[in-house]
Order: structure tokens, then C-alpha cells, then sequence
């Protein structure tokens, strides 16, 4: 028997025992590294160029507006340095 962690999400923790059930649940691809195979590829997919993307297809005042909003959200965290 391998020594599978316990997912700790109910979906994943669902699956996790419906796979075992017929029989001995397999661990996911992983890369050298560790992570999730899958989980790389997707990330791949569209992740790369996203950011780049979505500035380009918006306004300038959108753009201004969303700076403005990040902005706001970093300087009133509590504890920030003055």
C-alpha cells in the first residue's frame, strides 16, 4: 500500500476515496520538482501571456482606474510601514 496524503477539500477527498475503493489509488504526474503536472501545463497554457493581455485590451482609463485600485489596496493594509 503506498502512502497517499489525505486531500483535505471534500470534492478531492471524494475522489480520493472513490479511487481507492476498486483498488489501489495512483498519485498524479508530477515534474521533477514536485508539482502538479497537470496543474503546470494549464498554467502554461495561458498564464505566460495573460497580464500582457489584458492591458493591451483595455482602455487607458481602465487601466488608470485598476492602478488606482491596487494602489489603495497596498497602502491601506494595517501594519505597512510609514
Amino acid at each position: 500500500m503506498t502512502d497517499l496524503k489525505r486531500p483535505r477539500d471534500p470534492d478531492q477527498l471524494a475522489k480520493f476515496v472513490a479511487d481507492r475503493l476498486p483498488g489501489e489509488a495512483t498519485a498524479p504526474p508530477m515534474t521533477e520538482d514536485g508539482k502538479d503536472l497537470a496543474a503546470v501545463l494549464l498554467g502554461r497554457r495561458g498564464g505566460l501571456k495573460g497580464g500582457r493581455a489584458r492591458a493591451d485590451s483595455m482602455t487607458p482609463e481602465e487601466r488608470r482606474r485598476i492602478a488606482k485600485l491596487a494602489a489603495q489596496a497596498r497602502w491601506s493594509k494595517e501594519g505597512a510601514k510609514k
